[in-house]
């Protein structure tokens, strides 16, 4: 019965890792990690950095 118990662990383990990385997914998936936001940004930080230099 103690040996039930020592595997009953890394199953209930590899049970909560397939939980939590399903989570993860789902809020990178969602746009809450705010990539997309910064991304529009750095993409328009370009776009001006480029216009001042044809401009000079």
């Amino acid at each position: 019965m103690a040996s039930l118990a020592w595997l009953l662990i890394p199953l209930l383990a590899a049970i909560g890792a397939g939980l939590w990385a399903s989570w993860a997914a789902r809020a990178r998936k969602s746009g809450r990690t705010g990539d997309t936001h910064e991304l529009n940004g750095y993409a328009a930080f370009r776009e001006a950095m480029e216009k001042s230099r044809t401009g000079s």
